[in-house]
C-alpha cells in the first residue's frame, strides 16, 4: 500500500459526541457540565465542543477567490505629507485608501483637513480610475470633504463611474458619538439624501451612506449591539433615500456597513457572517432580491494598548485573519502605535504587510466562507442573528435609529456590556498582554510622528441631547497607573516598589512570586525579588534595606501556615505601608489581617482596585 492510499484513522473507532461527553463527565466528576460552557457579553452560550453542522450553505460575500481590498489609513493633518503617505502605501501593496478626515468617527484625535485645497493635495498623483478603493471617513464638521472629492474627480476629467469611492455619509453615527444633534432626523434626512442624489447624478456609483457599527464597538458594546445598530442605521438610510424618490432597487447598493474586527477570532467571524444574513433578511422584507452587502472592516480601536504596543501587531493579525475569512470586502488595519500618536512609516508598513502576508502567503481569500458547516461558527452566527434581530426590532418600535438614540436604547445596553467588560479587565479574566498581564517596566519609548491636529469649528447647537457613545480602550485604567509610575521615576528617580517577601525554598515561592511580580508591575509598581527567608527578623531587615513601601508574602500554603503571621507582624513593625498575601486566605484570613495583611491577591481578584488603592494609600508616585 502506498502512503497516499494509507488511511491513518482506519484502525481507530469513529469519534462520537456522546463518547466525548461521557469522558468529560468523568473528568468533571460532581461538577456540572455547564462549568465548561462559556458566555459572550450578550449572554450567548459557547459550548466546549460542537458537531458538524448540516444543511447549511456558505455565506456569500466577496466574489469567489477574490482578495479583499487592502485599505491603508491616511490621516496626517499635513496634506502634503498625507499625500506622500498615500503614494507610498499604494506603491507598496495597498489597494485602497481610507481618508480619515478630522472630526470623523474614527479620527482618534487626528485626521485630514476637510478643505478643497487639502483634498487636491492629498489626492495628487493618485489614479482614482485605476481600481483603487477610496473610503471617506467623515463627520458633520468634515462633511464637505465628500463634495470636495467629487469636485476633484470632475476637475481632473475622470469618469466618476470608473472610480471606486465609498463616500461614508453617516450623521447617525456622528450623533451617537457626540451625544447630541443640532437637528431632528426629519431635518437631517433631506440633507443626506440631497447629497446622495447629487453624487449619483454626477455618475458616482457609490455606495454613499455608511452604517457604522464601529461606534458601538469603540464604546465597549457587544457583537449583538453592533449588528443591531448597523441594521437600524442602514434601514434608516434606505427609507430616507427611497423617500427622496429613488427606486428601492437603486437604493440597494447605496448603503454599506462598517464593522470592527477584534482578536476574538470566532466571534468576529460569526459577526461578519451574521451581518450578511441579517441584511439579506432586510432586503427580502423590502421585496428585493438579496445582493451581497459591502462590508468594510477596521481592526478594533478598543483593543489597542499604549504599553508594549508591539503586541498590537498580533491582535491586528488575528482580527484581520477573522474578518478576511468571514468575507470582509475591505480591511483597514489600525497601525500598532495609533493609541500613542500619529504612526510613523514603520508602523504603517507593518499595517500594510499584515494584510499582504495573509493574502499572498497564507492565501486566505482562496476559499469562500471556509467556516461554513463548522458547528461552533454556525451556531454562533445563528445566535447573533436572532439576538441582533430582536434588538433591531426594539429600535424599530422606538421609532427608528435616531429615536432609539434619543431614548438611550442603544446606549443603556452598551453601558451594561462595557461595565461587564471592564470588570473582567480589572480582574484580569480578560487578559491584555503587556498592560494587565506580562508588563515590561523597562520597555523603550515607541516612535510616533509629531503633528498638530486640525482645528475644526463647532457644529451646531446641542439642541437634542442624549448619552454619548464615546470611544474607549480597555487598557486605559492600567495605563493610567503606569503613567503615575513613570511620573514618579521622572521626579524621584525611582518607581514605587514592592518587596516580594519570599518564604522557604524556591519550590515553595516561585509560582506565587511570579504571579505577584506580574500583578504589581501591571500597575507600575516595581517588584523586587528576594531569597527565601525563614527568619522574620532577617526578612524585616531586607525590607528596610530595599527602600520598598509595600511587601508581598509569597510561598506555599504549608509555609504560610507556619510563618505568615509572624512575618507579617515583623514587616508591620518596620513600617510596611501595605502587606499583601499571594494566595487565597481560606480560614486564616482573620488572623492574617490581625497580623497586618491588607490585601490578598490571587487569580480573579480585582487587581485594578487593589493597585489603585496602593497609590491612594501613599505609594509614592
Amino acid at each position: 500500500m502506498s502512503l497516499q492510499q494509507l488511511s491513518l484513522a482506519a484502525d481507530f473507532p469513529r469519534a462520537r459526541y456522546d463518547d466525548w461527553r461521557k469522558l468529560a463527565g468523568d473528568v468533571l466528576k460532581d461538577a456540572p457540565f455547564e462549568k465548561l460552557v462559556g458566555k459572550t457579553y450578550d449572554g450567548l452560550k459557547i459550548d466546549p465542543l460542537y458537531q458538524r453542522a448540516s444543511g447549511v450553505a456558505p455565506v456569500v460575500g466577496r466574489p469567489a477567490a477574490a482578495p479583499w481590498q487592502i485599505i491603508q489609513r491616511v490621516d496626517h493633518p499635513d496634506a502634503s505629507l498625507a499625500n506622500a503617505q498615500a503614494l507610498t502605501d499604494l506603491e507598496n501593496g495597498a489597494t485602497g485608501l481610507a481618508l480619515a478626515f478630522a472630526g470623523g468617527n474614527s479620527s482618534y484625535g487626528f485626521g485630514l483637513e476637510p478643505t478643497a485645497d487639502a483634498v487636491a493635495k492629498i489626492l495628487k498623483d493618485v489614479h482614482l480610475d485605476a481600481g483603487i478603493g477610496i473610503e471617506l471617513q467623515i463627520g458633520p464638521q468634515s462633511r464637505m470633504a465628500a463634495i470636495h472629492v467629487a469636485e476633484y474627480v470632475k476637475s481632473k476629467g475622470i469618469d466618476p463611474a470608473a472610480c471606486d469611492i465609498r463616500f461614508g455619509l453617516d450623521p447617525l453615527a456622528a450623533s451617537a458619538v457626540w451625544g447630541y444633534s443640532p437637528y431632528t432626523w426629519d431635518e437631517i434626512a433631506p440633507a443626506v439624501t440631497g447629497a446622495i442624489k447629487g453624487l449619483a447624478a454626477l455618475g458616482f456609483k457609490g455606495p454613499f451612506a455608511s452604517a457604522d457599527g464601529r461606534v458601538i464597538h469603540d464604546a465597549g458594546g457587544s457583537e449583538v449591539q453592533e449588528l443591531a445598530f448597523v441594521l437600524a442605521c442602514g434601514v434608516a438610510y434606505l427609507r430616507a433615500i427611497e423617500g427622496a424618490g429613488i427606486p428601492l432597487e437603486q437604493v440597494q447598493g447605496m448603503v454599506y456597513a462598517r464593522l470592527s474586527a477584534d482578536a476574538d477570532q470566532f466571534l468576529t467571524m460569526a459577526k461578519f457572517r451574521a451581518m450578511r444574513l441579517l441584511w439579506a433578511r432586510i432586503e427580502q422584507a423590502s421585496g428585493l432580491t438579496p445582493k451581497p452587502l459591502f462590508i468594510a472592516a477596521d481592526t478594533a480601536w478598543r483593543m489597542l494598548t499604549q504599553r508594549d504596543p508591539y503586541v498590537n501587531m498580533l491582535r491586528a493579525t488575528m482580527a484581520t485573519f477573522a474578518a478576511g475569512l468571514a468575507g470582509a470586502n475591505a480591511i483597514t488595519v489600525l497601525p500598532h502605535t495609533l493609541a500613542l500618536g500619529l504612526p510613523d512609516p514603520f508602523a504603517r508598513r507593518v499595517a500594510r504587510n499584515t494584510q499582504l502576508l495573509l493574502l499572498e502567503e497564507s492565501n486566505l481569500a482562496k476559499v469562500c466562507d471556509p467556516a461554513a458547516g463548522a458547528g461552533g461558527i454556525e451556531t454562533l452566527t445563528r445566535q447573533l442573528c436572532e439576538a441582533a434581530w430582536a434588538v433591531f426590532q426594539e429600535s424599530e418600535k422606538a421609532g427608528g435609529a435616531f429615536a432609539a438614540l434619543q431614548q438611550n436604547l442603544f446606549q443603556d445596553k452598551v453601558v451594561a456590556a462595557r461595565k461587564a467588560r471592564e470588570v473582567d479587565v480589572a480582574k484580569r479574566r480578560k487578559v491584555l498582554t503587556g498592560a494587565s498581564e506580562f508588563p515590561n517596566l523597562h520597555e523603550s519609548e515607541t516612535a510616533v510622528l509629531n503633528s498638530t491636529p486640525v482645528a475644526l469649528t463647532s457644529y451646531g447647537e446641542r439642541k437634542y441631547k442624549f448619552d454619548a457613545l464615546s470611544p474607549m480602550r480597555l487598557a486605559e485604567p492600567f495605563e493610567a497607573l503606569r503613567d503615575k509610575s513613570d511620573a514618579a521615576l521622572k521626579t524621584r528617580g525611582v518607581r514605587p516598589k514592592v518587596l516580594l517577601a519570599n518564604l522557604g525554598t524556591p519550590a515553595d515561592f516561585t509560582a506565587r512570586a511570579t504571579f505577584a511580580k506580574s500583578f504589581f508591575e501591571a500597575g507600575g509598581i516595581q517588584a523586587m525579588d528576594s531569597e527565601g527567608f525563614a527568619d522574620p527578623a532577617k526578612l524585616a531587615a531586607a525590607f528596610n534595606a530595599s527602600g520598598a513601601e509595600l511587601a508581598c508574602l509569597c510561598s506555599s500554603d504549608k509555609v504560610y501556615a507556619d510563618q505568615a503571621e509572624a512575618v507579617s507582624r515583623a514587616l508591620q513593625q518596620v513600617g510596611a505601608k501595605h502587606i499583601c498575601f499571594a494566595g487565597r486566605p481560606a480560614e486564616n484570613e482573620a488572623a492574617l489581617r490581625a497580623a497586618g495583611v491588607s490585601y490578598f491577591i490571587f487569580a480573579g481578584v480585582d487587581a485594578l482596585e487593589i493597585l489603585q488603592a496602593f497609590y491612594r494609600g501613599g505609594a509614592n508616585a
